[in-house]
């Protein structure tokens, strides 16, 4: 037997190992195995079940003895005995090159054993009833990797046996019509041995149907039923996804509404990963247009589902569920409706680009996909003409109808890879807006010519950039070859195109700002080259022509810096126009420079009343000079000269016109940056970095007396470049071997500094619709300014809030927490000067606090080693602060600052658990003997921080059993620290002065790095158990205090330990009574709950150990009967469609998944977060 059974483990690492390592032909192992089972049923199987035991990662083996003589339940119990969890060792889902194909393999074993023993060996009797008993006995084991393992296995196995099945039908279809043309033939000619034979075959093949079908059915009831809402997410997947390929396999006996329901069902799995597969199920269903007549009632109750996931949380899962209404779009126009329709259109301005795709393939599935069968048939015409024509008129209609979003390049791209033909269509745009309508034809609105210059500007930068707009994606990704040669070809055509049409439209909209600031964008994306090699200089001068009457024109900002932008994009040095286009710049600048310079002159002299002509002429000249400054070196026109002393006579009149003196201070900030380049080039003379040093102060001196300005506008100009200044110039400035530039480095006074946060006071957080850009602050103004207005201005500035916690928590942790801690205690001092002593713990105010300091908490993240002494430090210093003013009434009332500790709790969960015991003495150092007695009102912010301080104290190591989920934690964690004994305290004294009246408090403090050690967490293995273990409960003679103390009835008890025992009685009586009244209430507590997750759907993503307590299919009569209205859901046995002729089946088994007892079956159970929610 020895010998045996070690030649029996030999073999079973044998076929372990070649089927981890894959590099033998699976059918050629699987053959291995037949024969071998031909010889030896027994030794063969006993190979199979330690294959598959051995899969599950369990180190045991399974004996010949054990075979022979136990049951299944037995073996598994001795191997659930022998699983050793906390290794993690589980093949399915280890990491490394090893185990990477492992799944596939063991799925692909599984399948090709069924394939191979298809004829024979699964009809004995004997070999897929122990397999499938064995499977199903592990299936319902607690062990997790046992779960998964059986559940894969046994689902493909399902998978293949469908196969199976459906070759059995269409044999048995082919033997069928066989027999009937046999039968047909004229009595002389008939062949009565081939009608006997074709009646035995039919024979052979009905009864291996039926025994397919029962095998399928013990699959079915035994393992489906019960693992599809198993709590392990991975395991309802592997159902979900198996129950989609059988309906797609084998429609004809899967696909209806008995096993539709599950799918259904499962789409409100609180797990994105089990409703994905659902979606990607539905798809496989959906594609196949043959298929549609069978999915109408499902699609008419789960239709509404399937739309509301198309804002699923999980980004994926909302991709997919696009996806599947686009193919229930293609199946029929008619299912959706036009709000269902709406629901998905405005996803293609989501700022995930594959939601967005996916939706605009939806749009452009159901508003630009159909066309008149007459246009194709017709020869292609071009411009307003074309077939796109109209297509191109309905994106610009859904732009304008889309309320909500104003943003064409996001449409553009959500459309580009399905519309791609229709949106680069440049001459039918540029026909729409150039040539007139065709008779009959209605012509496009002025708000429509404007939507369709927006979309074809949007078109030509996808074309040109190939990459997604702003907020879309996660930057620039390598182009392949073939998306070069189309950018390329698209830059080219687009040139050639816009080249000749760009003038004529500018032409066209020279008065219209929108339009023009649009259309000048288009040179930007140009091929420059194209203007030389096709001829199209004068096309090129027709450009420059119109923009030089367009800069004549027009005042507005955004045109004059398209203008602007589209001569820096003309003068490029590498391309032979930039003669031409260089002078005409020079000569446009020539002219506007001496303008304003006699215009200044003449308007500076005019005193205290300038002429308002003469100041409009300045203002409009100054701001052509601006914008054009803003993209070209302007440095040898001298403007530093003129505009300072423009802002040097609006300081000394106090009169200059508001305008004027923004685009002055603009204006002279470029010359200082463009100063600043030619400096850092290296090429400069010592004198220009002199002047420059000399120009930027004096412009600093200048814009910070423009603070003190009556005019806020003048104001957020001057405060904006002054901190531009600011950090430009800080000693940033001379790094990366820039230290020639040490010079130019500007230190602000603390007056300036002052009047920076002052500013900020008074124009940036204040209660009106006002925006400021107030990123160039000092550290020290942020790390004062920005934690007291987290709260009320979080709406409005809660990214830049964030951010800024966010670097200054880089720069310094533990001043950071300092800071915070520091502005809670701030408010809190405002809040007692404002309501008193005696406030209201429920008040707005003191709720507010609380809540900060919740978002405070939320900012130090989960990785608490990074923020331990950060955290430590913002306790210390919230405990000082709460007893730091005694209660004037005397000791026997809270000190004014008590309350603090309730707002110093939010950050309690953020300490590790050695830390929360250091901090807790710490604690005990403040605390005299009488307020640990205390148990008014009063008193409950120290009595809840002390239990936030040793709620997880004694155990937050991770517990390897999943089945102690985040509910059985919070329950273990009521539980009280036990006190190890009962000590003398006199009267008057601290708790810590009595334990250790010789410590200091600095060496209590910082000892803890000594004396505390950073627990090591123990890894949680991929899959284990699911038990779930009941917290242990306190028995009565156990109080909250500690363990039960021997009665020495000898020995005297001194006042103060009597009064500790009474203390401790009557807190026993109290945890008594709650947890009775918790008993009371569990039964309508589970109740409510169950209400409440099936009202919030998949609105929660809970551990992936916790059972699925929403089961929106389970937990609802109500729910359920909706759902089962009209869905024939009375038989749920396999039975396979029957072939012609074939006899009535006579006894069909008892429906074993009836949805009314499972619902009765979880309702009543108030104990289902237990043991038997985890087994099932």
């Amino acid at each position: 037997m020895n010998g045996h059974h070690q030649e029996n483990g030999m073999e079973n690492v044998m076929l372990f190992e070649v089927v981890r390592l894959g590099k033998s032909a699976m059918q050629s192992v699987v053959d291995d195995w037949i024969e071998s089972y031909k010889h030896d049923r027994d030794v063969a199987l006993l190979d199979l079940i330690n294959f598959f035991i051995q899969c599950s990662g369990c180190k045991g083996v399974v004996t010949g003895e054990m075979f022979r003589n136990m049951q299944n339940s037995e073996i598994i119990r001795k191997m659930t005995e022998e699983f050793d969890e906390d290794s993690g060792d589980y093949p399915l889902t280890m990491a490394g090159p090893q185990w990477k194909k492992f799944k596939s393999s063991f799925c692909e074993f599984i399948g090709v054993l069924v394939r191979q023993c298809q004829y024979s060996i699964i009809y004995d009797e004997y070999m897929m009833d122990t397999v499938i008993s064995l499977l199903t006995g592990l299936s319902d084991s607690q062990v997790r990797a046992f779960r998964h393992t059986s559940t894969l296995a046994a689902m493909k196995l399902m998978t293949a046996l469908v196969n199976v099945a459906l070759n059995l039908s269409i044999n048995m279809d082919n033997t069928q019509r066989q027999y009937e043309a046999e039968r047909n033939k004229m009595i002389g000619k008939r062949a009565n041995d081939r009608l006997e034979l074709l009646l035995q075959k039919r024979k052979e093949l009905q009864e291996n149907q039926d025994e397919i079908e029962n095998m399928m059915n013990a699959i079915f009831k035994g393992v489906f039923v019960h693992r599809y809402r198993d709590a392990i997410a991975e395991i309802r997947a592997i159902c979900i996804e198996e129950i989609g390929v059988w309906m797609k396999m084998y429609s004809d006996a899967f696909l209806n509404d008995s096993y539709l329901k599950y799918v259904g069902w499962t789409m409100h799995d609180k797990q994105g990963e089990v409703r994905l597969k659902c979606l990607t199920a539905l798809q496989g269903l959906y594609y196949n247009r043959e298929l549609n007549a069978k999915l109408e009632l499902f699609t008419s109750r789960f239709k509404d589902r399937i739309v509301s996931m198309t804002l699923d949380k999980e980004y994926d899962v909302a991709v997919q569920a696009i996806k599947l209404l686009t193919l229930v779009l293609h199946s029929s126009d008619e299912v959706l409706t036009a709000e269902d329709c709406e629901s998905v259109y405005h996803l293609v301005y989501s700022a995930h680009r594959p939601v967005a795709v996916a939706a605009g393939e939806f749009l452009f599935k159901k508003l630009f996909s159909h066309r008149d069968p007459e246009d194709d048939s017709m020869p292609k015409r071009r411009g307003r003409q074309s077939v796109n024509a109209n297509l191109i008129k309905t994106a610009v209609f859904f732009f304008l109808e889309s309320e909500l979003h104003e943003h064409a390049a996001y449409l553009v791209d959500s459309m580009w890879d399905c519309a791609a033909e229709i949106l680069k269509d440049w001459e039918c745009m540029i026909s729409l807006l150039l040539d007139e309508p065709l008779p009959g034809e209605e012509a496009l609105t002025d708000r429509q010519e404007t939507a369709l210059i927006e979309i074809m500007l949007c078109t030509i930068r996808q074309a040109a950039e190939c990459h997604p707009p702003v907020g879309r994606g996660t930057g620039k990704r390598v182009l392949t070859a073939k998306e070069k040669k189309t950018q390329l070809d698209d830059r080219t055509r687009m040139t050639e195109i816009f080249a000749i049409a760009l003038p004529a439209l500018l032409a066209k909209y020279s008065v219209d700002a929108e339009k023009v600031t649009n259309l000048l964008q288009l040179p930007q994306f140009f091929d420059l080259e194209i203007y030389t090699t096709g001829r199209l200089e004068k096309h090129l001068d027709s450009l420059l022509r119109q923009i030089r009457e367009i800069v004549e024109k027009h005042t507005d900002t955004d045109v004059l810096e398209a203008c602007s932008k589209t001569y820096h994009a003309l003068c490029n040095e590498e391309f032979t126009i930039f003669n031409r286009v260089d002078i005409a710049r020079s000569q446009l600048l020539d002219e506007q420079v001496d303008k304003f310079n006699r215009l200044l002159e003449d308007f500076l002299q005019e005193g205290e009343d300038p002429d308002e002509d003469d100041a409009y002429q300045v203002l409009s000249t100054l701001k052509r000079i601006t914008a054009f400054h803003n993209a070209h070196d302007l440095s040898k026109w001298d403007l530093f000269t003129s505009n300072y002393k423009l802002l040097n006579t609006g300081i000394e009149n106090g009169d200059m016109p508001e305008q004027i003196v923004i685009h002055a201070l603009q204006c002279t900030h470029y010359v200082i940056l463009w100063s600043l380049a030619k400096v850092s080039e290296g090429t400069s003379k010592k004198e220009d970095m002199l002047t420059l040093r000399k120009q930027m102060r004096a412009f600093c001196l200048m814009c910070q007396r423009y603070l003190t300005s009556v005019n806020t506008a003048v104001k957020e100009q001057a405060f904006t470049i002054l901190c531009d200044l600011l950090l430009i110039f800080s000693h940033q400035i001379i790094s990366g071997g820039r230290e020639a530039l040490e010079p130019l480095v500007y230190t602000p006074e603390a007056s300036l500094q002052s009047e920076l946060l002052n500013f900020i006071l008074d124009h940036v957080f204040i209660d009106q619709d006002e925006d400021s850009n107030s990123t160039g602050l000092s550290l020290e103004a942020i790390f004062l300014l920005v934690p007291e207005q987290d709260l009320n201005y979080y709406n409005d500035y809660g990214d830049i809030i964030k951010e800024t916690m966010s670097k200054t928590r880089q720069i310094d942790k533990i001043q950071c927490a300092k800071t915070l801690i520091l502005s809670l205690q701030q408010l809190f001092n405002e809040m007692l000067s404002d309501l008193g002593p005696s406030f209201d713990r429920s008040s707005s105010a003191f709720c507010g606090i609380k809540e900060l300091a919740r978002r405070f908490s939320l900012t130090f993240g989960l990785d608490q080693l990074k923020t331990r002494e950060a955290i430590a430090m913002l306790h210390k210093d919230g405990i000082e602060f709460a007893f730091k003013e005694p209660n004037p009434q005397g000791e026997g009332h809270p000190p004014l600052n008590l309350a603090f500790l309730d707002i110093l709790s939010e950050f309690s969960s953020k300490l590790m658990r050695q830390d929360k015991r250091t901090v807790h003495t710490y604690l005990e150092r403040f605390m005299t003997f009488q307020m640990a007695l205390q148990r008014e009102d009063c008193w409950l912010p120290l009595i809840s921080y002390r239990n936030s301080l040793q709620a997880g104290g004694d155990d937050d190591t991770m517990s390897v059993v999943s089945g102690i989920s985040s509910r059985g934690s919070s329950v273990r964690s009521k539980k009280a620290k036990p006190a190890t004994g009962k000590r003398k305290l006199p009267e008057g004294k601290t708790i810590q002065e009595t334990r250790q009246e010789s410590s200091s408090s600095s060496d209590i403090w910082m000892s803890r790095e000594q004396s505390m050690q950073t627990p090591v967490m123990m890894p949680s293995p991929h899959l284990t158990s699911t038990i779930m273990r009941e917290p242990k409960r306190l028995r009565p003679e156990e109080s909250y205090m500690g363990t039960p103390q021997p009665q020495h009835h000898q020995t005297p008890i001194d006042y103060n330990t009597q009064v500790t025992w009474m203390l401790a009685q009557r807190q026993q009586q109290e945890e008594v009574a709650r947890q009775q009244q918790e008993r009371a209430m569990n039964y309508a507590k589970l109740r409510s709950n169950l209400q409440h997750a099936i009202r919030r759907g998949t609105g929660l993503m809970e551990d992936d150990e916790e059972p699925i307590v929403e089961d929106v299919m389970m937990s609802s009569e109500g729910r359920i009967e909706d759902l089962n209205e009209g869905m024939d859901f009375d038989t749920m046995d396999i039975d396979l469609p029957p072939s012609k002729n074939r006899r009535e089946r006579s006894e069909l088994k008892p429906d074993f998944f009836d949805p009314a007892s499972i619902m009765d079956e979880s309702v009543r159970s108030t104990h289902f977060l237990g043991y038997d929610a985890f087994q099932r």
